[in-house]
């Protein structure tokens, strides 16, 4: 059976009401195991997880989208993580036996549906990226939405899909195909913004840091809390035990120390070589966090 994963990120992450209305479209899809979804107001996002076969999260995830751009405006929209629009981000993952190639005809497959449905430009990044230099996502975001409508303009940024008219309310969006990755987010004990983005700099891989890390420095106005906030792109090479560490030892440095981490969404239990969720000071961690458990789960029923 070919398995799909598809973890779409919408820009939307203080409304509990409408992240609600967009879980509830999940859950009205049978066939889909819809694991996870969390919102985060500071980033101003919510997150989704779910799994299936290629059509059947085809289909969800349309229909999940829909409903994100019918309830999300983005000319009233704020938060400290990049972004380009309501439906930010639809990545689709390869599960079990599901070749990467299987991933990407479906990515194609979506981005241009979600234009024939609902009129948004479309990128293709990852796996998906028609053009090379659109493989790294940040690459695609660069600017955010605030550039956006310039950037429509430069014909070496137009879309891969759609037209150029900018649309204000729904923005862009990113859809790519890519093998599973965590989300991690370390809190730091102190509200420097300058100290999450110096270590943010000084780990993550483009600058000579930690390979498969991508880094960002924000605060948690909420909390009053600087977080380094990233994606690890392969755990099999880079386990959370190793970035944790090295967070550790440049706060340290500075007279700072972690004060929690946490999951956004899944991840494979290659993440916690050499460590115990315990260690990672993790404060969101249960069994049902291990993409292992749900793609069992969901092969056995």
């Amino acid at each position: 059976m070919k398995i799909i994963e598809c973890v779409p990120n919408f820009s939307e992450g203080c409304d509990p009401d409408k992240i609600e209305s967009i879980a509830r479209v999940l859950k009205s899809f049978p066939d889909v195991h819809f694991i996870d979804y969390s919102g985060d107001c500071d980033h101003n996002r919510s997150v989704f997880t779910f799994l299936g076969k290629p059509e059947d999260v085809l289909e969800a995830a349309l229909a999940v989208s829909g409903k994100a751009l019918e309830l999300i405006d983005m000319r009233s929209q704020a938060g400290v993580h990049p972004r380009l629009g309501a439906v930010d981000v639809v990545p689709f993952i390869p599960l079990g036996k599901t070749k990467m190639a299987d991933a990407v005809d479906i990515a194609h497959l979506f981005g241009r549906k979600l234009y024939e449905r609902f009129c948004v430009p479309v990128y293709y990044y990852g796996e998906a990226a028609l053009v090379p230099e659109r493989r790294e996502l940040a690459h695609v975001r660069h600017g955010g939405y605030e550039a956006l409508k310039e950037k429509m303009k430069n014909p070496d940024d137009l879309p891969d899909v759609g037209n150029t008219e900018f649309n204000p309310r729904s923005g862009a969006t990113a859809v790519g195909a890519r093998e599973p990755l965590v989300a991690y987010n370390i809190n730091l004990s102190c509200s420097d913004l300058r100290l999450a983005q110096k270590i943010a700099s000084l780990i993550r891989e483009k600058n000579g840091g930690l390979k498969h890390v991508r880094a960002i420095g924000v605060v948690l106005k909420s909390r009053n809390l600087a977080q380094v906030s990233m994606n690890l792109t392969n755990c099999k090479e880079t386990p959370l035990k190793m970035i944790y560490e090295k967070v550790e030892k440049l706060a340290a440095e500075r007279g700072v120390e972690i004060l929690e981490s946490e999951l956004i969404g899944l991840a494979p239990k290659c993440a916690f070589t050499g460590t115990k969720p315990q260690k990672l000071k993790l404060v969101n961690f249960d069994e049902g966090c291990l993409l292992e458990k749900h793609l069992k789960d969901f092969s056995i029923g």
